[in-house]
């Protein structure tokens, strides 16, 4: 039986610990701050067995996402400029706005889906999510798929 692969978008407050000490502990071993991996995992405070029992399962969202296309759901105010402030916003991290799709607002709040293609040159997606959800009239942002 083949083994079935699901994959989940969780925001980094819900994970336990050792999970972003792993990914840290991975940093460290790239940037070569840590030539071994003994070196690393006692940089972060876990064991050898966490890190290689991890290791393979957990990675930062924005890695390997460029070159591809995330989704985006969001809730905001029908207000106007809103939707200005929100796309000047990913324009200004270099991302490219391939569709958007709004509802009617229905009391004053619509539902939004955006689609932004990740390019060579687009900046942190953590940091374009955060910047989003800073924005006065936003409710909520989920990230509906990674292609």
């Amino acid at each position: 039986m083949p083994d079935n692969v699901n994959y989940y978008i969780i925001k980094k407050k819900a994970l336990p610990e050792v999970f972003l000490k792993v990914v840290e502990a991975k940093k460290l071993l790239e940037s070569e701050k840590a030539m071994t991996i003994q070196e690393a995992v006692d940089q972060v405070g876990i064991s050898r067995s966490s890190f290689y029992k991890y290791k393979d399962t957990i990675f930062p969202f924005y890695e390997n996402i460029r070159g591809k296309t995330i989704t985006i759901g969001l809730k905001m105010d029908d207000e106007p400029g809103l939707l200005a402030k929100l796309l000047n916003n990913i324009a200004n991290y270099n991302a490219n706005i391939l569709t958007i799709h709004q509802s009617i607002p229905i009391n004053g709040v619509a539902n939004l889906t955006i689609s932004v293609e990740v390019l060579p040159t687009t900046g942190d997606i953590e940091d374009i999510i955060r910047s989003i959800e800073s924005l006065d009239g936003v409710h909520q942002i989920k990230i509906l798929a990674r292609e």
